[in-house]
């Protein structure tokens, strides 16, 4: 279904190259999480929400990192800017809330007032400021772009493009999910942790804490490392494990159909493909009541088609979708703080940012 390159067999992957011992000074040294603000979080490309947050002209959000804060605007023409969250006079900040609308930007310190491009629109008391260049005093842009459904915002002034950021393969691989059309739905949680932001991202960069946080998942979820699928692009990674009943080699069909069924309890949205599921199983029941499949088929496939089939009449678009898709989480990680698990018709994110206290040693998330 996808001319998409297939993702590498871990036996295929030159682990050497990895620096797999690494420091504990990386997560507790304030010197170190000091190199990061400047080399990382002042230069990079991250996510700093969904545009569909902004959806009509003068909305607007806040984006605050460590010790700087942004304003995410969707502008009169549709465009959505990023500018520091301060007025070009003294420095006041403008938007105290963590969203809004507004027709214009205005300091409450003095009252100077900025379009929705960033443009110096009025000065309060004119006569008393005096002679001034309103173009030389706009608000100080920062780069925003928009993919996937997400807005990316990067606070360096030589930032290059979001798309060289993210490269070819992520960008063909990501659209090919439509993320852009999901609706955010379910919990959205935002904490501090007592831990420094790389552990969250360590763990959700890894499957090997489910054998013993998640065994309820080692009956679905094929960890055998010779399975395994990996992607490193550039910065950026994809990893995916089959998702089928544990060994199923050796596994009876009815114990594959029952894993399949078993699926909601930890995958609540497979719910509403078992219906359908149930039905091709039924129909390839023989008057005893065996299961017999055809040439080729197997409880994942049919499982796959099922939710091919599920997704089609709820009317999303997974043409672009291989069967794999269809039934295996993929998940990924875009540098530097973003975690996204994704199957066909649902993902779920995870982010990680620095404690704005600087303190190496908390992070919220």
């Amino acid at each position: 279904m996808t001319a998409i390159e297939p993702l590498t067999p871990v036996s295929e992957i030159d682990i050497v190259q990895f620096p797999w011992a690494i420091h504990t000074s990386r997560y507790t040294c304030p010197d170190i999480a000091r190199r990061e603000r400047d080399a990382i979080w002042m230069k990079c490309w991250q996510i700093a929400g969904r545009a569909d947050e902004l959806p009509n002209p003068g909305d607007w959000k806040r984006h605050d990192l460590l010790d700087q804060s942004f304003v995410i605007v969707r502008g009169k023409d549709g465009k959505l800017r990023g500018f520091v969250n301060a007025c070009r006079h003294r420095g006041n900040i403008l938007c105290d809330a963590a969203k809004g609308h507004t027709p214009k930007f205005t300091c409450p310190y003095h009252l100077w007032t900025y379009d929705l491009d960033g443009t110096l629109f009025a000065v309060a008391r004119p006569d008393l400021v005096g002679p001034i260049d309103k173009g030389e005093h706009k608000l100080i842009e920062v780069s925003v772009d928009t993919a996937f459904g997400f807005i990316f915002l990067n606070p360096d002034p030589q930032a290059g493009p979001l798309a060289e950021f993210l490269g070819d393969q992520v960008t063909a691989r990501l659209d090919a999910y439509k993320l852009g059309e999901m609706t955010p739905v379910g919990m959205d949680v935002r904490e501090e942790l007592d831990c420094n932001w790389k552990v969250v991202v360590d763990a959700f960069s890894e499957g090997y804490h489910i054998i013993g946080v998640h065994p309820e998942l080692l009956k679905v979820i094929d960890l055998q490392a010779g399975n395994s699928r990996h992607g490193i692009f550039g910065d950026h990674g994809c990893a995916v494990s089959p998702f089928e009943v544990k060994d199923a080699a050796n596994a009876s069909l009815e114990e594959q159909v029952q894993a399949i069924r078993d699926l909601p309890s930890t995958f609540p949205t497979v719910a509403e493909v078992l219906p359908l599921f149930e039905s091709m199983i039924a129909a390839r029941r023989d008057a005893e009541g065996a299961l017999l499949l055809g040439e080729g088929e197997t409880v994942r496939t049919i499982l796959q088609q099922a939710t091919r089939e599920t997704l089609t009449a709820k009317g999303l678009d997974v043409t672009s979708l291989a069967d794999d898709q269809m039934s295996d989480n993929q998940g990924w990680f875009l540098f530097p703080n973003m975690f996204m698990t994704i199957r066909a018709g649902e993902a779920t994110t995870i982010m990680a940012w620095p404690h704005p206290s600087g303190d190496p040693n908390k992070c919220v998330w």
